[in-house]
C-alpha cells in the first residue's frame, strides 16, 4: 500500500473544510428552532417561574405557627412555646434542646396545636420541626429555634400562703419577688386574687419587692381564696420579665382573733366576737415594750431557739441577753422577732401580773412542750397561721405594717393608695 504524507498545506485545508461542515450543522441546528432560546437568560427564568408556579399550586393548604418566632432570645419558660396550624392537621411535633435532648409535648385531639408537656429550662436554647397535612393529604413543614430566658433576666415571686392551706382569717397574700420590680402597674395587673366570698381585693406595693393583697376587712370564714400570677413573660424591669404561670388556692378556716390587753395581762381568745377563753399573760416589760396593734401569726414552732443577739439584745461582750434552745409553743407575729410563745423559765405567778419579757408575749407552759394542759399549749394547739392577735395598751407605737404580715394596720384607703393599678 501507498504510504502517503499529508503536506502542511494539505493539512490547513483540510481543517478548514471540517470547520465549514461543523458551522453547517450548528447553523442546521439553529434553524430547526429548538435550543437557542431555549438556553437564553429569559427563557430560564421564564421556565423556573412556570415550575414554581406548578409547585405552589400543589402546596400543602395546612398553614403552621410556631411561637416565640425564630431568633427569640428571652422567651419564657411557661406557655411561649406552642404550635397551631389552620387549614390542616399537625402530624408531628419534635422539640429538641441544643444538645439534641427531646423534649416530651402533645398534639391536641382535634390536632390543631401542641405545647410541651412540662415547664422549659431556663438559658436554653430549642428548635421545633413541625409537620402537618391537609385535607389532600398533602404536607407542610415549619421549624424554629430560640433561647429561653435566663435567671439574670428574669424574676419570680415567693409567695405566701401555700397552695392547699387551711389559714387565719387575717391571713394575706404576700408575694416577695427575687429582683426590683419598676413596671409595678404591668407586674401587678398580671396578679389576681378573687375570694369566694366576693369581697374586693386590693394589691398593695410595700417596696419594689414585696406586695400583698388584702381585702378591706378579714376574709370571710370558710371561704375560698385564688391567687393567680400570670407572670410568664411579663417584664417587671427594663430587660427583666416573669416566668411563672401559676394558680394556688387556700381555705380560710374559723374567725379566730386574739386581743392582748397589755395592761391588765390577759389575753381574750374570740370567735366569731364571741370569747371563747381568757388566758392570763405576761408582755414586754417597761424597758422592752411590745408593739401595739394587728398582727397576723406567720409561723408555728412547737419548739424554736431565741438568741436576744439576733436581734440586738446582747450583753457588753456582744453575746445575747437571753438565749434559749428550746421556747416551746413559739408562733411570730413580726419579722423583727416578736412572738406569742410558751414560757417555762418564768415564775407561774408573773403570768396574769407582771410584763417581764423582751417585747414578746408569753403565755405558762412547761419545759419540753409536752404538757396539753398548759395556756401556751392550748393556744398553740388552737391556732393557725392567719389568726390574728391584737395588742392594746402597751407602751409602745403600732407596728408598722410591713414588719411581718400585718398590712392591716393601714386604713383601706392608705392600703389601696398604693396600688399601681
Amino acid at each position: 500500500m501507498e504510504k502517503r504524507v499529508m503536506t502542511d498545506s494539505k493539512r490547513r485545508r483540510a481543517l478548514i473544510a471540517a470547520s465549514a461542515v461543523l458551522g453547517g450543522v450548528v447553523v442546521l441546528s439553529a434553524c430547526s428552532g429548538s435550543s437557542d432560546k431555549a438556553s437564553s437568560p429569559d427563557s430560564s427564568k421564564s421556565s423556573q417561574a412556570q415550575a414554581d408556579a406548578a409547585a405552589a399550586e400543589d402546596a400543602s393548604a395546612a398553614k403552621i405557627v410556631i411561637a416565640p418566632k425564630a431568633g427569640t432570645q428571652n422567651a419564657g419558660i411557661n406557655s411561649d412555646a406552642k404550635v397551631t396550624v389552620s387549614e390542616g392537621k399537625l402530624t408531628q411535633v419534635a422539640m429538641t434542646t441544643a444538645a439534641g435532648a427531646a423534649v416530651k409535648g402533645t398534639i391536641s385531639a382535634d390536632g390543631a396545636s401542641w405545647k410541651p408537656d412540662a415547664q422549659l429550662d431556663r438559658s436554653t436554647t430549642y428548635k421545633i420541626d413541625a409537620t402537618a397535612t391537609d385535607a389532600k393529604g398533602r404536607q407542610a413543614h415549619e421549624n424554629s429555634s430560640f433561647t429561653t430566658v435566663s435567671p439574670a433576666n428574669s424574676f419570680i415571686g415567693n409567695f405566701t400562703p401555700e397552695d392547699g392551706s387551711t389559714v387565719g382569717v387575717g391571713m394575706p397574700v404576700s408575694i416577695n419577688f427575687n429582683k426590683a420590680i419598676t413596671d409595678k402597674k404591668a407586674v401587678q395587673s398580671a396578679v389576681t386574687v378573687t375570694s369566694s366570698a366576693g369581697q374586693e381585693v386590693v394589691g398593695h406595693w410595700f417596696s419594689g419587692t414585696r406586695l400583698d393583697f388584702r381585702p378591706d376587712q378579714y376574709w370571710k370564714e370558710g371561704s375560698t381564696v385564688t391567687l393567680k400570677l400570670a407572670l410568664d413573660g411579663v417584664e417587671g424591669a427594663n430587660g427583666v420579665t416573669g416566668v411563672q404561670d401559676k394558680t394556688v388556692t387556700f381555705k380560710i378556716g374559723r374567725n379566730q382573733v386574739s386581743v392582748v390587753d397589755a395592761k391588765a395581762h390577759t389575753m381574750k381568745v374570740m370567735q366569731d366576737g364571741a370569747v371563747i377563753k381568757t388566758i392570763p399573760i405576761s408582755a414586754g416589760s417597761p424597758e422592752h415594750t411590745t408593739y401595739n396593734g394587728q398582727m397576723v401569726i406567720s409561723e408555728k414552732y412547737k419548739q424554736t431557739r431565741m438568741n436576744g443577739a439576733t436581734v440586738g439584745f446582747t450583753d457588753s461582750d456582744g453575746k445575747g441577753e437571753y438565749d434559749i434552745k428550746d421556747v416551746p409553743h413559739a408562733m411570730r407575729l413580726s419579722n423583727s422577732g416578736t412572738f406569742i410563745h410558751g414560757n417555762y423559765w418564768g415564775a407561774k405567778s408573773i403570768f396574769g401580773s407582771t410584763n417581764t419579757s423582751h417585747g414578746c408575749v408569753g403565755l405558762s407552759d412547761t419545759k419540753g412542750a409536752n404538757d396539753p394542759n398548759t395556756s401556751a399549749a392550748w393556744f398553740y394547739n388552737h391556732s393557725l397561721v392567719g389568726d390574728v392577735v391584737i395588742v392594746k395598751n402597751s407602751n409602745d407605737k403600732t407596728i408598722q405594717p410591713d414588719n411581718g404580715l400585718n398590712g392591716w394596720n393601714l386604713s383601706w384607703s392608705a392600703w389601696k393608695a398604693a396600688s399601681a393599678v
